[in-house]
């Protein structure tokens, strides 16, 4: 009884064949590979399509592995003379987009949820985030109980809340001559569209 019990798992932990393996398995082609039937023909162009195609991933691997250690570099010059250049764009960015200064109740009113300093009911936005001097600024011009807002332009607040070149252009110097606020144009860029004056 022993006997035939230890044979039985001698049969039960004895691997699966190839081709239970092959026809189980989700690599494509080796079901085709190994299999039961007996077309020779058939499994014989699988084999050879499946190892032609491992040889050409080995060799591109190869070759794009070389090609990294070899740490190839271009380098392109083109040189051009010119007489005379012209002046270069240049883009002066604030984080802050308007000066708090210079904002009125008026803008408040209309504009402080797009500013994200009010909220809808026309609350300050986390007083406790604001500076205390600020704060006072501000719970005055949020004081809408009396007021009766005016007509609204956002092209004008930005013109006038906006940051001043005069006061951000410190020097100026191109190809050994000065230049000045006079040089440059103001320019509105708003979801990567470039307005200029």
């Amino acid at each position: 009884m022993d006997l035939k019990a230890e044979s039985e798992d001698a049969e039960y932990k004895r691997p699966a064949s190839i081709e239970v393996f092959a026809s189980r398995s989700t690599l494509h082609g080796i079901s085709h590979m190994f299999t039961y039937e007996r077309m020779y023909v058939k499994r014989t162009l699988w084999i050879l399509f499946f190892l032609i195609s491992l040889g050409v991933l080995l060799v591109v691997c190869v070759d794009r592995v070389q090609f990294y250690f070899q740490y190839p570099h271009i380098t392109k010059l083109d040189e051009v003379s010119a007489s005379q250049i012209v002046f270069p764009a240049v883009t002066l960015c604030n984080l802050n987009s308007f000066r708090f200064s210079q904002v009125t109740r008026n803008d408040l009113y209309h504009a402080g949820e797009l500013l994200a300093l009010l909220n809808g009911r026309y609350e300050i936005r986390d007083p406790h985030l604001v500076e205390e001097n600020v704060l006072q600024i501000l719970k005055e011009k949020a004081n809408f109980e009396t007021y009766k807002p005016r007509p609204f332009n956002m092209r004008e607040f930005y013109d006038r809340t906006g940051h001043e070149i005069k006061d951000m252009l410190l020097s100026c110097s191109y190809r050994g001559s000065e230049c000045s606020t006079e040089d440059f144009k103001v320019c509105v860029i708003v979801n990567d569209n470039r307005c200029c004056i």
